[in-house]
């Protein structure tokens, strides 16, 4: 783990010399675990320098929880203490570190995976990311949780300067069509290049991990996507 002021970081590095194209990846909210770490080291597998900024360092370093319903409880619960200026400066801080000498170069990409989709749409707004791929995130529309206020993230979308890439199951109960639908016409409504993708019969999930035809075209997008931006 890499030590960024204070904050872990998860850091996967293609094989060979840099610089290599930079991508932050934003957890999900069982932490740094497994599989987010596998899915850094597959995009470093694919060329990309990756790195996963523990979000919970502030109130609980190095969580790395269960995929049970006492994971899930807790991972809410800390997901409730993340704060929109608090995740723009944890990526902010990936993001400077990627940008350093023999690294990754000033284009700069976000991977985000549920809440890590999250933040990922606000530090697309926020700072200026090249590319953007936000897997099925929740709570982009309404102002349940810290992350989505003073006013729902999706109304960030007219800062948002690089490319965006939204992908989420028909079968999602956490991000229903109506909320797609609404980040969709976000988009749109300013002017940011965007493609959204809708898997049939995927649940919420289906991506790092999941089997199946969704989990496999989501990876093939996500590289395509980072590859030609970055």
């Amino acid at each position: 783990m890499l030590n960024l002021a204070g904050m872990p970081a998860y850091v996967a590095r293609p094989g060979g010399p840099g610089p290599h194209p930079g991508v932050v990846v934003g957890h999900l909210i069982f932490g740094v675990d497994e599989s987010t770490r596998r899915c850094a080291d597959r995009l470093a597998a694919a060329g990309f320098l990756a790195i996963v900024p523990d979000l919970y360092h502030r109130t609980a370093p190095g969580a790395d929880l269960p995929r049970d319903d006492e994971g899930r409880r807790r991972g809410l619960e800390l997901m409730r203490t993340l704060t929109r200026d608090g995740v723009v400066e944890d990526v902010g801080r990936c993001v400077e570190w990627l940008r350093g000498p023999g690294r990754a170069g000033p284009r700069v990409g976000m991977l985000g995976v549920s809440l890590g989709g999250h933040v990922a749409f606000v530090a697309a707004a926020r700072l200026g990311l090249a590319a953007t791929a936000a897997l099925f995130p929740g709570w982009l529309t309404g102002t349940e949780i810290p992350l989505s206020t003073p006013e729902p993230t999706v109304a960030l979308a007219p800062g948002i300067r690089g490319r965006v890439l939204f992908l989420v199951g028909d079968r999602d109960h956490v991000v229903p069509a109506a909320d797609v639908a609404r980040v969709g016409e976000a988009l749109s409504g300013a002017g940011v290049a965007h493609e959204v993708v809708v898997y049939p019969d995927a649940e919420h999930g289906f991506f790092p991990d999941g089997p199946g035809p969704a989990a496999e075209d989501a990876w093939r997008r996500v590289t395509d996507l980072f590859a030609t931006a970055l």
